[in-house]
């Protein structure tokens, strides 16, 4: 699973329309976020930095609500942007979550232990854990 991160507002519209999850690595406007949202027709996810996060309007809020898009809080840790646009999330956290999944652990368990192990923030845990291990 992939996360393609967005450095600048000029890169919103070159992005690809098929982009599902993408981190935005900078202050968003409004008008960024309904450009990403034009952009990618298909997005699901767009993550921010917490401090970012707590910037986002209500109207912008109930916008990607009223688009079924997530809004979640996190990063993308040791990236480099010039190596590559796009951060992996690591093939052993969703393997990880799959098998805490079978185990029958509760979602707030795999939430805690996979978000404390891969630095993922526990919001994409359960995003994941609703997305590719399905119930």
């Amino acid at each position: 699973m992939k996360i393609r991160v967005v450095s600048s507002r000029e890169e919103i519209f070159t992005l690809n329309p098929n982009e599902r999850i993408v981190h935005l690595a900078f202050r968003p406007s409004n008008k960024d976020i309904f450009g990403l949202v034009e952009t990618c027709p298909k997005i699901e996810v767009i993550q921010l930095p917490k401090s970012y996060r707590r910037t986002v309007s209500r109207s912008i809020e109930m916008f990607l609500q009223m688009q079924r898009v997530q809004l979640l809080e996190g990063d993308v840790w040791g990236h480099r942007k010039d190596i590559n646009e796009y951060y992996n999330i690591p093939a052993s956290a969703i393997k990880k979550i799959k098998e805490m999944k079978m185990e029958g652990k509760s979602t707030e368990e795999i939430e805690k232990r996979v978000s404390r192990e891969s630095k993922l923030n526990p919001e994409m845990v359960n995003y994941i854990l609703n997305k590719e291990v399905p119930a």
